[in-house]
């Protein structure tokens, strides 16, 4: 279904959730506030998730009203509730102290590295998927 939405979007949540592991795995030793950094580093892959699952449906509902000769002011309508929901999470996580704000800041940077990376993450996919799945070396 995702695929369907736009190309890249399976991609860049697999590299998001690749930038999280790695984020997890590197910085868990160096914290003591263990459940703190983990919460907080979760909570951001989550929100980045969101976002960009979000970006995908808003971009293929406005093209699809722009090819139908329909001008829409959705976009930025849904941009600005998508930072909203960014700035109310940051919230809800600061005032309920569930998670560590800088590391959650960290997850939700997985958007912008998993976006320019996604032209490895595409290759890397695709000779996994060449190798594993086709029987092809």
């Amino acid at each position: 279904m995702l695929r369907r939405i736009n190309q890249a979007l399976p991609e860049l949540l697999a590299g998001i959730l690749a930038y999280g592991m790695l984020i997890q795995i590197t910085g868990i030793w160096f914290v003591s506030d263990r459940v703190r950094y983990s919460t907080g580093l979760w909570a951001g892959i989550i929100l980045a998730m969101g976002m960009a699952v979000n970006m995908a449906v808003v971009i293929f509902d406005t093209v699809e009203e722009m090819t139908e000769g329909r001008s829409s002011r959705r976009a930025s309508l849904y941009g600005a509730l998508r930072y909203l929901a960014v700035v109310l999470a940051f919230g809800i996580v600061g005032y309920f102290n569930l998670g560590n704000i800088v590391v959650m800041f960290l997850g939700v940077m997985g958007l912008k590295v998993s976006a320019y990376l996604q032209p490895l993450t595409h290759k890397f996919l695709a000779v996994l998927q060449k190798k594993y799945f086709h029987g092809k070396s």
